[in-house]
């Protein structure tokens, strides 16, 4: 006897006018030309490799988590994507429903602990749009990608909060934006009108439009900021496959530079992989990312500190990199 699916039509769905926002528009940082507080020698030496790989047009990757969306940092990094220092954005499920969130009525984010306890987490009306933006997309064109294809819908909206839209950004600017999701992992995959073979079609093209930019690594950057799984583990996956068809044409992916921003503490030698014993060991953006990626010719570098810091930081050496050079 086969078990029997969920019916998400006795689901109760909720307009966001009815949620508690636990953040709003005024955590969106301006950008600040005065000397940052936050420094850090490893920004400052990421800031020239990123000055490189422009100059040499090799492919500079942002991967993020949603805490990035949520620490109000959107103008630095449209900044530097606007001054051609990101190639690609590499984004979850979690930081599409922010950013799409935030565009629309300037705010975002749930208390979890208050709505699970009423079985009302996740479950509100607009954010589920996302559902119908992604269904659309895929019978118009099952070679579209989801990143693109809501960052077309937010910039075309008349969304009184587009401006501060990473993906309307990344769209506009002719930049990828890559969204891969696991299904079952966001929100917006608990809706009726979800549709599981259009959102893995459109994410799975994504990840196919992701190893076409790690192709042109050689010479390049790839930064993760605070995504723990999803990045390396999809990094991992398209490196392999751009090596694989690379190296049948006598070519290498051996030379570029990763950095890792987070708040986990890393000891001095993060560069060595820690031991199957030691718990660190299963955090992927210390063995993945910081050490195997790198480890015939590459470079990496991790700075412990809060995105909030850590991005103006980083925008801050890029713009004094530049004029130095």
């Amino acid at each position: 006897m086969k078990t029997p699916l969920f019916d998400r039509s006795r689901l109760k769905i909720k307009p966001l006018s009815e949620r508690m926002h636990c953040l709003d528009i005024s955590v969106i940082a301006e950008l600040k030309t005065e000397k940052s507080g936050f420094q850090h020698k490893s920004l400052e030496a990421i800031a020239h490799r990123i000055i490189s790989a422009k100059e040499n047009n090799a492919s500079v990757v942002f991967m993020m988590g949603a805490h990035v969306i949520r620490s109000g940092v959107q103008k630095y990094l449209i900044d530097l994507m606007k001054k051609g220092y990101i190639s690609c954005v590499a984004t979850n499920g979690a930081v599409m429903i922010h950013d799409f969130e935030f565009a629309m009525i300037g705010a975002t984010t749930e208390s979890v602990a208050k709505y699970i306890r009423e079985g009302q987490f996740g479950l509100w009306e607009e954010t589920g749009q996302l559902n119908d933006i992604i269904n659309e997309a895929y019978r118009e064109d099952k070679n579209s990608g989801m990143g693109e294809s809501v960052g077309k819908h937010i910039e075309s909206s008349n969304y009184p909060y587009k401006n501060i839209s990473i993906l309307a950004a990344a769209y506009r600017l002719n930049i990828p934006v890559t969204v891969c999701v696991g299904i079952g992992y966001d929100i917006m995959h608990q809706h009726p009108n979800c549709d599981g073979a259009a959102a893995g079609a459109l994410s799975y093209n994504d990840f196919l439009k992701f190893a076409e930019v790690i192709r042109n690594l050689e010479g390049g950057v790839v930064t993760n900021f605070g995504s723990a799984v999803m990045a390396p583990e999809v990094f991992l996956k398209a490196l392999s496959m751009a090596r694989n068809v690379v190296h049948q044409n006598g070519k290498k992916i051996n030379k570029f530079s990763v950095l890792v921003c987070d708040l986990h503490d890393l000891p001095s030698d993060f560069r060595e992989e820690p031991s199957k014993n030691n718990p660190a060991y299963y955090y992927r953006p210390w063995k993945t990312m910081l050490v195997r990626t790198v480890a015939d010719g590459g470079e990496s570098f991790y700075v412990k500190g809060r995105h909030s810091e850590t991005i103006p930081a980083l925008w801050k050496s890029i713009k004094e990199a530049d004029i130095l050079e």
